[in-house]
């Protein structure tokens, strides 16, 4: 197509070069690195909030596993022999060993309750009587939980007065929080486990009611952050926090007030307030938050989950999360260095490029290439496109149309050429097929009269000695039974020769008996074909040896697999005159192919006939036709299958008849 010179093809070859250099250095590159700085914040970030994902999770597994050790260790008590022997003795006895127990399961309290939920003892002393606990705790349904629970202060002090002090937290004004006019929280978060207590018989006996306190746990959090953050887990300074709330209240944390750059010093910050929209999203719509936070008076890359009682309700929240200052100035600095990187490759890009810039030989040098590739052979070498429409650019164009002509000249005369040898080679496999289907539908017609003349003469004499053999029963009737043995015996003889006569016919006429591709049991074949073959082995020393391994029938035209079959057994007969073995196998070639292996103990095949084996008209028997390998593979190959010759071990010869297996796909 022919297009008006535009502005830049007038341009000299000094300024073209200058464009060409500064124009992708001073607009693509810079773009480029603008689009990898947005990519990698975008990154960065997401590699944050998978971190703190993966941090929530483990600090949530922890929390999970404490739970459910406080259940098996209410579990364990109530289970105990000590306990219920205790059961049976005054109720001052049962004190002692609640506190003995609840020190070795290292409980925070530990209490018995009857069996209609009243308290019975605690591990400080007896009591009796209701207590305030509500009724989710009291058991009263005889059935055993274990879950996070939030217990007013009348209820703590009944269940653990020591607990009580501690459980107070005198609320901290917090910024970004909801306000609120509470002044402390005095209910307490408990991990809170029920266990019947039953006789050997199944009789409940009561409940033990178990639980650690959560308010000021500093042991248990700070276990969490070592978990979660073990020392050096966290580069560049960071440092990983952990948190347990009551409602939006810290209970128990390592989040210091006026803490220095490592974390150290300061007061914990217990009494902090999550910030409202942190509470909005977790204990407001119960969803987990993955984002940065504000905590206390820091920014946090922090991970939020609702904490649920026994009736689903959030009634508190579990917190991890890590500095997001030095990840930041992390981020700050290595988006500087890409940067700085970029910009630094720029510049040496474009004085390399200029220096380049400089030659403006490289057409004449290609073309000079273009010529050495043509004379090596390489026909399809070509300058290619080159940007100029000065003398140097046009010889090049038209060096590429001459090479252009004379490679469509040359490749007509090779398609061509190439289409002469396809139609040659089309009609002489025509002319072959013909000539063999000619032989074979000459010979089979021979065979054919035959052996129908022979059928008819055989079945004959056949019929009329089984139409006598049934007079002769009719007539003997009871007296026939001392010679019924010999009858059937006859019986036998008789359909055996109608089957020889029939599988005769199916080998000499296969047209009238062939039809559609079947399954073909292998083993069924050979076994046919040793009918047919049995008074050519009986007069022979030749012992026969089946291996039957295949599992699979083969998809072929059952008569045409038989007359390939008999062709190569009596090719191994004639090739054992002084006796030998006949080895017949089956097997499974692969996954879909099935293989019939026909070898022998003979002579073996020549090199020099191994190249022409199945041509027609090739045969080393006196006075054979050479055409049964080469009917037998047609045969095969029509099918799919093909037919194989090589030797056997220990001498002589071995064809396989590979087909495919029923069911497999075909080509």
């Amino acid at each position: 197509m022919t297009a008006v010179p535009s502005l830049f093809a007038r341009l000299s070859i000094r300024n073209k070069l200058l464009a060409l250099v500064l124009l992708p250095l001073a607009g693509v590159l810079p773009l480029l690195g603008a689009i990898l700085l947005g990519w990698s914040s975008v990154a960065l970030d997401r590699v944050l909030v998978t971190k703190i994902r993966a941090d929530l999770a483990v600090a949530q597994g922890y929390f999970e596993r404490t739970l459910a050790e406080v259940g098996a260790s209410a579990g364990a008590i109530a289970e105990s022999r000590a306990l219920h022997e205790a059961l049976a003795q005054p109720a001052g006895a049962v004190a002692p060993l609640l506190e003995q127990l609840r020190r070795r399961e290292r409980l925070d309290f530990v209490n018995l309750r009857h069996a209609d939920g009243t308290l019975r003892a605690t591990q400080d002393g007896a009591a009796s009587g209701a207590d305030p606990a509500s009724p989710a705790f009291r058991a009263v349904d005889g059935g055993d939980h274990t879950s996070v629970e939030v217990l007013s202060l009348a209820q703590l002090q009944r269940l653990h007065p020591a607990g009580a002090e501690r459980a107070a937290v005198p609320l901290v004004p917090t910024r970004n929080a909801q306000p609120t006019t509470r002044t402390a929280e005095d209910r307490a978060l408990v991990l809170l486990s029920t266990r019947a207590v039953r006789s050997g018989s199944g009789q409940l006996l009561g409940h033990v009611q178990a639980g650690v306190l959560l308010n000021r746990n500093l042991d248990f959090i700070d276990h969490v952050n070592a978990i979660v953050y073990p020392e050096g887990s966290l580069p560049f300074g960071s440092r990983g926090t952990a948190t347990l709330f009551l409602d939006d209240v810290r209970i128990s944390t390592n989040v210091r007030l006026f803490a220095d750059a490592a974390g150290r010093g300061g007061e914990r910050a217990i009494g902090t307030r999550v910030s409202r929209t942190v509470r909005d999203t977790v204990l407001g719509e119960g969803r987990t938050w993955l984002d940065r936070a504000f905590v206390v008076d820091e920014w946090y890359v922090s991970g939020y989950m609702p904490l649920l009682d026994h009736a689903g309700q959030r009634v508190g929240m579990l917190y991890v999360g890590f500095l997001e200052r030095p990840f930041v100035w992390l981020k700050y600095g290595a988006l500087t260095a890409i940067g700085a990187v970029y910009f630094a490759v720029m510049i040496a890009a474009a004085w390399l490029s200029l220096r380049w810039a400089r030659s403006i030989f490289a057409p004449l040098e290609r073309m000079e290439a273009t010529m050495g590739r043509i004379e090596a052979g390489v026909l399809d070498a070509r300058v290619g496109a080159v940007d100029s429409v000065d003398e140097i650019g046009s010889l090049a164009r038209h060096l590429d149309q001459l090479l252009d002509a004379v490679g469509d000249k040359t490749a007509e005369l090779q398609r061509l050429n190439a289409a002469l040898d396809a139609t040659v080679a089309e009609r002489t496999r025509e002319l072959q097929a013909a000539h063999a289907q000619l032989v074979k539908s000459e010979k089979m017609a021979t065979v054919g009269q035959l052996t129908a003349g022979i059928a008819h003469e055989v079945n004959n004499p056949v019929a009329v000695m089984q139409g006598n053999l049934d007079l002769v029963r009719q007539l003997l009737g009871p007296a026939a039974a001392p010679v019924k043995a010999e009858l059937a015996l006859v019986d036998q003889q008789i359909e055996r020769i109608r089957l020889i006569v029939t599988r005769l016919l199916q080998y000499a006429r296969p047209g009238d008996y062939a039809g559609y591709l079947q399954p073909v049991a292998l083993g069924a074949v050979l076994e046919d074909c040793l009918v047919l073959a049995a008074h050519l082995l009986a007069r022979t020393q030749i012992v026969v040896v089946r291996d039957d391994l295949a599992t699979r029938p083969a998809a072929a035209n059952r008569q045409e697999l038989q007359q390939v079959c008999v062709n190569l057994i009596v090719n191994a007969i004639h090739a054992m005159p002084e006796g030998g073995t006949l080895t017949l196998a089956t097997r499974d070639a692969d996954g879909d192919h099935v293989e019939i292996v026909v070898a022998d103990t003979g002579t073996g095949i020549a090199p020099e006939l191994r190249q022409r084996l199945f041509s027609p008209f090739v045969t080393t028997k006196p006075g054979g036709t050479g055409l049964g390998l080469w009917i037998s593979r047609n045969l095969l190959e029509r099918h799919g299958g093909e037919l194989l010759a090589g030797s056997a071990d220990g001498g002589g010869a071995a064809f396989t008849v590979r087909l495919p297996a029923a069911g497999a796909d075909r080509d």
